[in-house]
């Protein structure tokens, strides 16, 4: 196991600083790279390589240090450079820094005056990369504290949050991708005893168990290949907040098995450390996938959900909370459209009663895009065509979609209140196969869950043709009903 090596652009015209730079610079565990010009610098930030850190010469033949400078910036303003040259001319200094480098260093210099400006480089660095998660955070924080609950199952959850918030113990959240988990576990952290602390997030699904590990508990130096300095992780950054471990059943069972005996102890050690830290953190865990049955599978351990479920929040689907679609869209039209600096038009009805029958299959991230498009391109009619199309294609290739062959009837209605209807039928289908689904094709529990009656369920499987064997029993209460008793019931 080992750790990418930070890496050092030097650009110097001449060889014996290239060469001595790169000495120095490996010793300390750096991945160098060394160019004669700023030209061919960059050429290669122009290319996409950006390198941790640039020392960057002033004197240079052709284009010189504070031109290359200027350019650099102008690629990327987040570089992290420092300046080299033969003079301390206060001028030029101040020129670099203005433009944007993080120190200055004059030749010839000693080891000890290079550690100092990487250290420097290093805090900036880190500043920089705080203020801008500060930023990040910010902007979450505004959409936490706007949190909609328009829907009855999202005001059970605000309560539910609001409940469970100030008790300090785990909680384990579930719900399909994209419907805002780590929204609900920022709120959590937010209204807990521990808001003034950090919140940490870690994505268990995106690194590989052994870097996971290093990643969530810290290193020693020498600790493994490439461990040149020790390193702090995530649940040491996290004292005294709050730890989100998002995607938390993609786990390994090793890590899944050390973690559990962490929560038990309150107590772990680093990678390579001989000394107990105690952890004082709460730890909140979210996964999208069935627990139920990665517990039976063997890929996520009882143990572990059981001593991380103290406290449980389920997150419904977008197509289960219609009535926040709306607001939600005019939400994130506002959003872009500041962001854009545009000023989009008012969405038609039509797009809004459109967008209401999705089902949403991506949830809020796929609503967030969908908008951001709409901003970007300000077309009402395309925007509703594309929702249509959508729709249209996930009928083609949705597995539950049994009326598919079944004869279409007769369209009498015609152009776009004819589009929307379909949508709404396409809607209602798909909300009725999930709860079919969900419920095992117990009718009378899928009636219950879609809040409608049970004659109605039973009319509307027969409109849309849904049936199979297991649901040809006779049960009691079976009788048709009217139409005019399902219609409007499901919307």
């Amino acid at each position: 196991m080992s750790e990418a090596r930070e890496k050092i652009l030097v650009v110097d015209d001449e060889p014996s600083i290239r060469k001595y730079l790169r000495t120095l610079l490996e010793v300390d565990g750096f991945e160098v790279e060394v160019v004669s010009s700023g030209k061919e610098a960059i050429e290669k930030v122009s290319a996409g390589e950006r390198p941790d850190f640039i020392i960057l010469d002033v004197l240079m033949p052709e284009l010189n240090g504070i031109d290359t400078l200027k350019e650099l910036m102008r690629i990327d303003r987040s570089l992290h450079v420092i300046m080299l040259s033969c003079s301390n001319e206060v001028g030029t200094v101040v020129e670099a820094i203005r433009i944007g480098a993080l120190d200055y260093l004059t030749k010839p210099f000693e080891k000890n005056e290079l550690d100092a400006a990487m250290l420097k480089c290093r805090q900036k660095k880190t500043l920089r990369e705080e203020n801008q998660s500060l930023r990040e955070y910010c902007e979450t924080l505004t959409e936490d504290l706007s949190f909609l609950a328009a829907s009855p199952q999202m005001v059970r959850i605000r309560q539910q949050i609001l409940q469970i918030a100030p008790v300090d113990v785990p909680v384990f959240i579930c719900g399909e991708s994209g419907v805002g988990k780590e929204v609900v576990a920022r709120m959590i952290h937010l209204r807990s005893l521990r808001r003034s602390q950090p919140f940490i997030k870690v994505n268990c699904a995106a690194l590989p168990g052994e870097l996971l590990e290093s990643e969530l508990f810290g290193f020693e130096q020498g600790a493994f290949t490439g461990a040149v300095r020790a390193k702090p992780g995530k649940f040491e950054l996290a004292n005294k907040g709050t730890i989100f471990l998002d995607e938390i059943a993609e786990m390994s069972p090793h890590l899944q098995a050390k973690l559990l005996h962490i929560l038990q102890d309150h107590q772990y050690s680093r990678l390579g450390g001989r000394h107990l830290i105690d952890m004082d953190v709460r730890v909140l865990a979210a996964t999208n996938v069935d627990v139920q049955e990665a517990m039976k599978s063997g890929r996520f351990r009882e143990d572990l959900y059981y001593r991380l479920n103290v406290l449980s929040v389920n997150v419904p689907p977008l197509r289960e909370r219609q009535a926040e679609i709306p607001l939600l869209f005019r939400h994130f039209l506002q959003k872009y459209s500041e962001k854009f600096n545009k000023t989009a038009t008012e969405p038609s009805q039509h797009l809004l009663e459109a967008a209401a029958r999705y089902p949403w299959p991506g949830n809020l991230r796929e609503l967030e895009n969908f908008v951001k498009r709409y901003v970007i391109l300000d077309d009402d009619e395309g925007s509703l065509r594309e929702l249509i199309e959508m729709a249209a294609a996930r009928e083609r290739t949705s597995p539950r979609q049994q009326a598919a062959s079944a004869p279409a009837p007769p369209q009498k209605e015609q152009g776009l209140k004819a589009l929307v209807r379909g949508l709404k039928d396409e809607a209602e289908m798909e909300a009725i196969a999930n709860a079919l689904e969900k419920t095992r094709w117990c009718r009378k529990d899928a009636a219950k869950m879609l809040g409608i009656s049970y004659k109605a369920l039973l009319y509307k499987m027969r409109q849309f043709n849904l049936d199979t064997p297991r649901s040809r029993r006779t049960d009691a209460g079976s009788e048709k009903a009217p139409a005019a008793e399902a219609a409007g019931k499901i919307v």
